[in-house]
Protein backbone atom coordinates (compact mmCIF):
# COMPACT_ATOMS: atom_id res chain seq x y z
CA UNK A 1 0.00 0.00 0.00
CA UNK A 2 3.13 2.40 -0.48
CA UNK A 3 2.37 5.63 -1.37
CA UNK A 4 -1.13 6.28 1.20
CA UNK A 5 0.27 5.15 4.00
CA UNK A 6 0.38 8.82 5.47
CA UNK A 7 -2.34 10.44 2.33
CA UNK A 8 -3.50 13.90 3.33
CA UNK A 9 -6.49 13.97 1.17
CA UNK A 10 -9.42 11.64 -0.03
CA UNK A 11 -8.28 11.27 -3.47
CA UNK A 12 -7.00 8.12 -4.70
CA UNK A 13 -7.63 6.13 -7.57
CA UNK A 14 -10.12 3.20 -6.79
CA UNK A 15 -9.00 1.25 -10.53
CA UNK A 16 -5.33 0.88 -8.79
CA UNK A 17 -6.23 -0.42 -5.08
CA UNK A 18 -6.60 -4.39 -6.14
CA UNK A 19 -7.87 -6.87 -4.00
CA UNK A 20 -6.22 -9.15 -2.05
CA UNK A 21 -7.45 -12.55 -1.32
CA UNK A 22 -8.40 -13.13 2.37
CA UNK A 23 -7.25 -9.93 3.67
CA UNK A 24 -9.55 -7.76 6.25
CA UNK A 25 -9.61 -4.41 6.12
CA UNK A 26 -10.14 -2.74 8.97
CA UNK A 27 -11.56 1.29 8.82
CA UNK A 28 -11.55 3.25 11.81
CA UNK A 29 -13.26 6.46 11.21
CA UNK A 30 -11.73 9.07 13.76
CA UNK A 31 -12.48 12.35 15.23
CA UNK A 32 -10.34 13.74 18.17
CA UNK A 33 -10.28 10.33 20.24
CA UNK A 34 -6.47 9.55 20.27
CA UNK A 35 -6.26 7.50 23.40
CA UNK A 36 -9.85 5.33 21.94
CA UNK A 37 -7.45 5.20 19.25
CA UNK A 38 -5.05 3.19 20.83
CA UNK A 39 -7.30 0.77 22.09
CA UNK A 40 -9.58 0.07 18.70
CA UNK A 41 -6.59 -0.29 16.74
CA UNK A 42 -4.62 -2.39 19.10
CA UNK A 43 -7.68 -4.43 18.99
CA UNK A 44 -7.59 -5.71 15.99
CA UNK A 45 -3.76 -6.23 16.17
CA UNK A 46 -4.94 -8.83 18.11
CA UNK A 47 -6.89 -10.79 15.71
CA UNK A 48 -6.41 -14.13 15.44
CA UNK A 49 -6.26 -13.91 11.44
CA UNK A 50 -3.74 -12.85 9.21
CA UNK A 51 -3.52 -10.94 6.58
CA UNK A 52 -4.95 -7.90 8.17
CA UNK A 53 -4.94 -3.97 7.05
CA UNK A 54 -5.83 -0.99 9.47
CA UNK A 55 -7.19 2.31 7.87
CA UNK A 56 -6.85 5.04 10.10
CA UNK A 57 -9.96 7.72 8.23
CA UNK A 58 -8.99 11.13 10.31
CA UNK A 59 -12.36 13.33 9.76
CA UNK A 60 -10.25 16.60 10.27
CA UNK A 61 -8.95 16.09 14.20
CA UNK A 62 -7.70 18.84 16.10
CA UNK A 63 -5.93 17.38 18.88
CA UNK A 64 -3.01 14.91 19.07
CA UNK A 65 -5.07 12.07 17.08
CA UNK A 66 -2.70 12.75 13.64
CA UNK A 67 -0.03 12.42 16.09
CA UNK A 68 -0.67 9.24 17.72
CA UNK A 69 -1.73 8.16 14.50
CA UNK A 70 1.57 8.89 12.99
CA UNK A 71 3.17 7.02 15.64
CA UNK A 72 0.90 3.87 15.42
CA UNK A 73 1.94 3.62 11.50
CA UNK A 74 5.45 3.39 12.20
CA UNK A 75 4.48 0.83 14.88
CA UNK A 76 3.74 -1.21 12.09
CA UNK A 77 3.84 0.33 8.88
CA UNK A 78 3.27 -2.95 6.44
CA UNK A 79 -0.52 -2.94 8.16
CA UNK A 80 -1.66 0.41 9.61
CA UNK A 81 -2.40 3.14 7.41
CA UNK A 82 -2.96 6.68 7.36
CA UNK A 83 -5.63 9.10 6.12
CA UNK A 84 -6.80 12.16 6.22
CA UNK A 85 -9.68 14.65 5.06
CA UNK A 86 -11.33 17.88 6.20
CA UNK A 87 -14.56 17.64 8.81
CA UNK A 88 -17.11 15.84 6.92
CA UNK A 89 -18.90 13.52 8.83
CA UNK A 90 -18.70 9.54 9.55
CA UNK A 91 -20.04 8.59 6.42
CA UNK A 92 -17.62 10.31 4.02
CA UNK A 93 -14.58 9.38 6.77
CA UNK A 94 -15.58 5.65 6.32
CA UNK A 95 -15.94 6.01 2.36
CA UNK A 96 -12.55 7.80 2.44
CA UNK A 97 -11.14 4.19 4.04
CA UNK A 98 -13.24 2.09 1.90
CA UNK A 99 -11.54 3.63 -1.59
CA UNK A 100 -8.18 2.66 -0.12
CA UNK A 101 -9.06 -0.59 1.17
CA UNK A 102 -7.64 -3.47 -0.49
CA UNK A 103 -9.10 -6.48 1.36
CA UNK A 104 -11.57 -9.44 0.30
CA UNK A 105 -13.26 -8.61 3.50
CA UNK A 106 -14.26 -4.91 4.90
CA UNK A 107 -14.47 -4.06 8.55
CA UNK A 108 -16.12 -0.87 10.04
CA UNK A 109 -14.78 0.00 13.60
CA UNK A 110 -15.44 3.09 15.46
CA UNK A 111 -12.43 4.39 17.37
CA UNK A 112 -14.46 4.07 20.81
CA UNK A 113 -15.41 0.46 20.18
CA UNK A 114 -13.05 -2.60 20.12
CA UNK A 115 -12.81 -6.36 18.49
CA UNK A 116 -12.75 -9.47 20.37
CA UNK A 117 -9.47 -12.02 19.21
CA UNK A 118 -11.68 -14.73 17.30
CA UNK A 119 -13.73 -12.44 15.10
CA UNK A 120 -12.42 -12.13 11.99
CA UNK A 121 -11.62 -16.48 11.76
CA UNK A 122 -15.12 -17.07 13.00
CA UNK A 123 -16.71 -14.77 9.97
CA UNK A 124 -14.57 -15.93 7.74
CA UNK A 125 -14.61 -19.24 8.48
CA UNK A 126 -18.45 -19.19 8.56
CA UNK A 127 -18.92 -17.38 5.46
CA UNK A 128 -16.33 -19.82 3.49
CA UNK A 129 -18.95 -22.58 4.48
CA UNK A 130 -22.02 -20.30 3.48
CA UNK A 131 -20.70 -18.76 -0.47
CA UNK A 132 -24.81 -17.42 -0.65
CA UNK A 133 -24.06 -15.04 2.44
CA UNK A 134 -22.57 -12.09 1.84
CA UNK A 135 -22.27 -10.80 5.71
CA UNK A 136 -21.49 -12.70 8.67
CA UNK A 137 -22.09 -11.79 12.37
CA UNK A 138 -22.09 -12.93 15.96
CA UNK A 139 -22.42 -11.58 19.65
CA UNK A 140 -21.55 -7.68 20.77
CA UNK A 141 -21.49 -7.14 24.39
CA UNK A 142 -21.96 -3.95 25.83
CA UNK A 143 -18.97 -2.67 28.31
CA UNK A 144 -17.88 0.02 29.95
CA UNK A 145 -14.03 1.58 29.78
CA UNK A 146 -12.92 -0.41 31.67
CA UNK A 147 -14.33 -3.49 30.17
CA UNK A 148 -16.92 -4.52 32.87
CA UNK A 149 -19.84 -6.05 30.94
CA UNK A 150 -23.18 -3.62 31.30
CA UNK A 151 -25.01 -6.26 28.85
CA UNK A 152 -24.86 -9.20 27.16
CA UNK A 153 -25.81 -9.54 24.22
CA UNK A 154 -26.51 -6.03 23.27
CA UNK A 155 -29.00 -5.10 21.01
CA UNK A 156 -30.09 -8.66 19.11
CA UNK A 157 -27.11 -9.75 18.01
CA UNK A 158 -27.65 -13.44 19.48
CA UNK A 159 -30.33 -14.11 17.46
CA UNK A 160 -30.01 -16.17 14.31
CA UNK A 161 -31.61 -13.20 11.46
CA UNK A 162 -31.13 -14.10 8.05
CA UNK A 163 -31.96 -11.38 6.90
CA UNK A 164 -32.09 -7.06 7.65
CA UNK A 165 -35.21 -6.44 7.13
CA UNK A 166 -37.88 -6.67 8.66
CA UNK A 167 -35.59 -5.75 11.63
CA UNK A 168 -34.65 -2.69 10.36
CA UNK A 169 -37.97 -1.21 10.55
CA UNK A 170 -37.96 -1.21 14.09
CA UNK A 171 -34.34 -0.79 14.96
CA UNK A 172 -30.46 -1.18 13.81
CA UNK A 173 -30.34 -4.27 15.36
CA UNK A 174 -26.35 -4.39 15.27
CA UNK A 175 -24.05 -1.75 15.89
CA UNK A 176 -21.41 -1.07 13.19
CA UNK A 177 -18.47 -3.20 14.37
CA UNK A 178 -20.92 -6.22 14.54
CA UNK A 179 -21.00 -7.56 10.83
CA UNK A 180 -17.84 -8.52 8.46
CA UNK A 181 -18.56 -8.17 5.02
CA UNK A 182 -17.44 -9.38 1.61
CA UNK A 183 -15.83 -6.84 -0.82
CA UNK A 184 -17.94 -7.90 -3.50
CA UNK A 185 -21.15 -6.67 -1.89
CA UNK A 186 -19.57 -3.44 -0.59
CA UNK A 187 -18.67 -2.65 -4.00
CA UNK A 188 -21.92 -3.75 -4.83
CA UNK A 189 -23.76 -1.22 -2.74
CA UNK A 190 -21.40 1.69 -3.20
CA UNK A 191 -20.79 4.71 -1.36
CA UNK A 192 -21.39 5.94 2.33
CA UNK A 193 -23.84 8.52 2.33
CA UNK A 194 -23.48 12.46 3.98
CA UNK A 195 -25.61 12.08 5.97
CA UNK A 196 -24.96 13.32 10.06
CA UNK A 197 -26.67 10.80 11.83
CA UNK A 198 -27.90 7.48 11.02
CA UNK A 199 -25.61 6.96 8.19
CA UNK A 200 -24.88 3.48 9.29
CA UNK A 201 -28.66 2.50 9.36
CA UNK A 202 -28.67 4.20 5.82
CA UNK A 203 -25.63 1.67 4.58
CA UNK A 204 -27.83 -1.28 6.24
CA UNK A 205 -30.48 -0.91 4.04
CA UNK A 206 -29.42 -0.82 1.06
CA UNK A 207 -28.03 -3.94 1.99
CA UNK A 208 -31.22 -5.28 3.24
CA UNK A 209 -32.70 -4.07 0.13
CA UNK A 210 -30.81 -6.33 -1.62
CA UNK A 211 -32.41 -9.19 0.25
CA UNK A 212 -28.41 -10.25 1.31
CA UNK A 213 -27.95 -13.13 3.03
CA UNK A 214 -26.57 -12.95 6.70
CA UNK A 215 -24.77 -16.10 8.71
CA UNK A 216 -24.29 -15.75 12.47
CA UNK A 217 -20.87 -17.05 13.85
CA UNK A 218 -22.45 -18.67 16.81
CA UNK A 219 -19.61 -16.56 19.06
CA UNK A 220 -18.98 -13.08 20.74
CA UNK A 221 -17.34 -10.88 18.19
CA UNK A 222 -17.32 -7.55 19.18
CA UNK A 223 -17.53 -4.78 22.35
CA UNK A 224 -19.60 -1.39 22.46
CA UNK A 225 -17.89 0.60 24.59
CA UNK A 226 -20.15 2.88 27.02
CA UNK A 227 -18.41 5.91 27.74
CA UNK A 228 -18.65 9.56 28.96
CA UNK A 229 -16.72 11.21 26.30
CA UNK A 230 -17.97 13.30 23.22
CA UNK A 231 -20.20 11.04 20.94
CA UNK A 232 -21.89 12.10 17.50
CA UNK A 233 -25.82 11.59 18.84
CA UNK A 234 -24.53 13.63 22.09
CA UNK A 235 -26.98 16.77 22.98
CA UNK A 236 -29.98 17.85 21.20
CA UNK A 237 -33.75 16.35 21.13
CA UNK A 238 -34.72 13.89 18.06
CA UNK A 239 -38.49 15.26 19.24
CA UNK A 240 -37.32 19.24 18.65
CA UNK A 241 -34.47 20.29 16.38
CA UNK A 242 -35.32 20.49 13.04
CA UNK A 243 -31.88 19.83 12.08
CA UNK A 244 -32.14 16.22 13.62
CA UNK A 245 -35.82 15.83 12.68
CA UNK A 246 -35.13 16.33 9.06
CA UNK A 247 -32.75 13.70 9.21
CA UNK A 248 -34.91 11.15 10.54
CA UNK A 249 -37.56 11.85 7.69
CA UNK A 250 -34.90 11.19 5.42
CA UNK A 251 -34.04 7.95 6.94
CA UNK A 252 -37.45 6.71 6.95
CA UNK A 253 -37.94 7.76 3.28
CA UNK A 254 -34.61 5.70 2.97
CA UNK A 255 -35.48 2.67 5.01
CA UNK A 256 -39.21 2.52 3.38
CA UNK A 257 -38.03 2.34 0.07
CA UNK A 258 -35.32 -0.70 1.25
CA UNK A 259 -38.46 -2.42 2.95
CA UNK A 260 -40.12 -1.94 -0.21
CA UNK A 261 -37.49 -3.39 -2.06
CA UNK A 262 -37.05 -5.58 -0.15
CA UNK A 263 -40.66 -7.10 -0.30
CA UNK A 264 -41.39 -6.92 3.30
CA UNK A 265 -45.35 -7.55 3.08
CA UNK A 266 -47.92 -5.65 4.74
CA UNK A 267 -49.03 -8.20 7.14
CA UNK A 268 -45.13 -7.91 9.17
CA UNK A 269 -45.49 -6.47 12.34
CA UNK A 270 -42.34 -4.53 11.76
CA UNK A 271 -45.08 -2.70 9.02
CA UNK A 272 -47.06 -1.51 12.02
CA UNK A 273 -44.16 -0.44 14.37
CA UNK A 274 -42.44 1.64 11.15
CA UNK A 275 -46.15 3.03 10.65
CA UNK A 276 -46.36 4.63 13.98
CA UNK A 277 -42.88 5.53 14.29
CA UNK A 278 -43.31 7.80 11.30
CA UNK A 279 -46.55 9.19 12.41
CA UNK A 280 -44.91 10.13 15.93
CA UNK A 281 -41.96 11.76 13.65
CA UNK A 282 -44.42 13.51 11.76
CA UNK A 283 -46.09 14.77 14.84
CA UNK A 284 -42.92 15.94 16.37
CA UNK A 285 -42.42 18.12 12.85
CA UNK A 286 -45.85 19.16 12.81
CA UNK A 287 -45.30 20.48 16.06
CA UNK A 288 -42.01 22.69 14.71
CA UNK A 289 -44.16 24.00 11.91
CA UNK A 290 -42.37 21.55 9.09
CA UNK A 291 -44.77 21.43 7.43
CA UNK A 292 -43.70 19.59 4.19
CA UNK A 293 -41.87 17.24 6.59
CA UNK A 294 -45.04 16.50 9.01
CA UNK A 295 -47.10 16.00 5.82
CA UNK A 296 -44.72 13.27 4.11
CA UNK A 297 -43.95 11.63 7.41
CA UNK A 298 -48.05 10.98 7.48
CA UNK A 299 -47.68 9.80 4.04
CA UNK A 300 -45.21 7.05 4.80
CA UNK A 301 -47.30 5.90 8.05
CA UNK A 302 -50.02 5.58 5.73
CA UNK A 303 -48.36 3.69 2.95
CA UNK A 304 -46.50 1.29 5.65
CA UNK A 305 -49.60 0.48 7.39
CA UNK A 306 -51.54 -0.24 4.51
CA UNK A 307 -55.54 0.43 4.39
CA UNK A 308 -56.89 -1.27 7.71
CA UNK A 309 -53.62 -1.68 9.06
CA UNK A 310 -53.07 -1.18 13.05
CA UNK A 311 -50.56 1.80 12.35
CA UNK A 312 -53.15 4.04 10.38
CA UNK A 313 -54.92 4.87 13.50
CA UNK A 314 -55.13 8.59 13.94
CA UNK A 315 -53.20 9.70 11.32
CA UNK A 316 -56.28 11.09 9.87
CA UNK A 317 -56.86 12.97 12.75
CA UNK A 318 -53.34 14.35 13.34
CA UNK A 319 -53.59 15.62 9.30
CA UNK A 320 -56.84 17.53 9.58
CA UNK A 321 -55.78 19.25 12.77
CA UNK A 322 -52.43 20.36 11.12
CA UNK A 323 -53.72 21.26 7.81
CA UNK A 324 -57.27 23.46 9.90
CA UNK A 325 -55.37 24.45 13.30
CA UNK A 326 -51.71 24.74 12.18
CA UNK A 327 -48.44 24.13 14.55
CA UNK A 328 -49.42 26.00 17.48
CA UNK A 329 -52.90 24.03 18.08
CA UNK A 330 -51.01 20.19 16.82
CA UNK A 331 -48.34 21.04 19.49
CA UNK A 332 -50.46 21.56 22.52
CA UNK A 333 -52.20 18.73 21.56
CA UNK A 334 -48.93 16.57 21.37
CA UNK A 335 -47.86 18.13 24.66
CA UNK A 336 -51.23 16.87 26.71
CA UNK A 337 -50.81 13.26 24.88
CA UNK A 338 -47.31 12.71 25.51
CA UNK A 339 -48.58 13.23 29.39
CA UNK A 340 -50.94 10.29 29.48
CA UNK A 341 -49.82 7.81 26.67
CA UNK A 342 -47.32 5.61 27.50
CA UNK A 343 -46.72 3.41 24.42
CA UNK A 344 -46.91 5.04 20.70
CA UNK A 345 -50.00 2.64 20.38
CA UNK A 346 -50.49 -1.26 20.04
CA UNK A 347 -48.99 -1.99 16.83
CA UNK A 348 -44.99 -0.84 18.24
CA UNK A 349 -42.38 -3.62 19.21
CA UNK A 350 -40.19 -3.22 21.49
CA UNK A 351 -36.44 -1.85 20.07
CA UNK A 352 -33.12 -3.99 20.11
CA UNK A 353 -31.47 -2.10 22.96
CA UNK A 354 -34.53 -2.66 25.49
CA UNK A 355 -34.50 -6.04 25.43
CA UNK A 356 -30.73 -6.86 25.44
CA UNK A 357 -30.09 -8.23 28.90
CA UNK A 358 -32.69 -11.13 29.02
CA UNK A 359 -31.26 -11.88 25.42
CA UNK A 360 -34.15 -11.87 23.44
Amino acid sequence: MDGIRWRTNGAVDQEAVMMIHNLVSTIIPVFNRPQMLRVAVASVLAQSHRPIEIIIADDGSTDQTPEVARELVEQAPEIIHYARHENAGPGPTRELGRTLARGEFLQYLDSDDRLLPNKFSDQIAVLRDHPECSVAYGITRLVDHNGQVLADPFKWTARDIPELFPGLLVDRWWCTHTPLYRRSLTDQIGPWCDMRWSQDWEYDSRIGALGTKLIHCGTHVSEHVHHDGVRQTSSASWTTDPTRLRNRVQLMNVLWKGATKAGVPQSAPERQHFARWCFAIGRNCAAQAMRPEALQCFDLAESAAGPHGAGRKGISFYRLLFNTFGAAATRRLESLTRRVRRRPGAATMEQSFASTKAGK
